[in-house]
């Protein structure tokens, strides 16, 4: 699996008893991504789909809407002082024409709990900022039923974390429970931009009628990434935030949470999930 996974000497106790064997591990490394060449935003993640990574991201910023508002994203050569790849950069440089956002190295964007918005703010940003705003009139229906079953269907489709036991997914379903794409990170965010940024590549934005689920908890950050990428709805093996349920109202989205087996919390959007 290459750079996705590391081996590290580690004592295992077991039973009273010591040894020493050597342990998979989930890789971790940064990723900066550039856009037209100047400096944007650094994330940690796990290495692998980090095209894909980098402009579901710009998805999620409401830089890029189109297949074709990007010219090309590549690997940026002589990112050390030695002039080799560390395959750790990225640069998205955007078609002719496309707007280029103010960049600052303090990002004053909506999408982290850094930017100085908060509550109202920042359901006001992402409202006014997405491309996609048809969420609310999305007809899709999911069976309970077939919800439910999602979270196993995730489970037994994540390969690094059966190695690893360290890792967050983020699968795409069909309302039918068909399981059309999965991606595993060291975060959850970085999960769900690969998912958006391998459907934006493929030109099946917005994702209308679509399942989102989550492995953790569905915070504001993941659902606002939902709502940009047009997709009805967002489940979680946990619990919500209160400003991510503020924002699944207010978006038309459907919000589940503490989807674990048949048992599960709506916290927005019920009449799409029938009995």
């Amino acid at each position: 699996m290459g750079r996705v996974t590391e081996r590290r000497r580690v004592v295992r106790i077991r039973n009273g008893g010591a040894g020493v064997r050597p342990d998979t591990l989930v890789a971790e490394e940064p990723l900066e991504i550039r856009l037209n060449g100047k400096p944007l935003a650094i994330t940690m993640r796990t290495p692998g789909d980090d095209f894909a990574l980098a402009v579901g991201f710009l998805v999620s910023e409401g830089v890029l809407a189109a297949a074709s508002d990007v010219q090309a994203v590549t690997y940026c050569e002589g990112a050390t002082e030695d002039g080799s790849n560390t395959y750790n950069v990225v640069n998205v440089q955007l078609a002719a024409g496309v707007p280029v956002p103010d960049i600052t190295l303090e990002r004053n964007v909506y999408t982290t709990s850094s930017c100085g918005l908060c509550g109202k703010a920042s359901l006001d940003a992402v409202r006014t900022a997405t491309r996609f705003p048809g969420i609310a009139a999305d007809p899709v229906r999911v069976p309970a039923e077939v919800l439910s079953a999602m979270p196993d269907r995730l489970r037994a489709a994540q390969k690094v974390f059966d190695r690893t036991g360290g890792l967050h997914a983020a699968g795409l379903f069909t309302a039918q429970g068909e399981l059309l794409d999965l991606r595993e990170d060291v975060g959850r965010h970085n999960a769900v931009d690969k998912i958006v940024g391998r459907a934006y590549q493929s030109g099946r934005l917005p994702l209308a009628g679509a399942v989102l689920l989550v492995s953790g908890r569905a915070s504001f950050e993941l659902v606002q990434k939902a709502v940009m990428a047009g997709i009805p709805v967002l489940a979680a093996v946990s619990a919500p935030s209160s400003l991510a349920v503020d924002l699944a109202l207010e978006s038309g989205m459907t919000l589940v949470g503490f989807l674990r087996g048949p048992d599960m919390n709506i916290y927005a959007g019920e009449e799409r999930i029938t009995l």
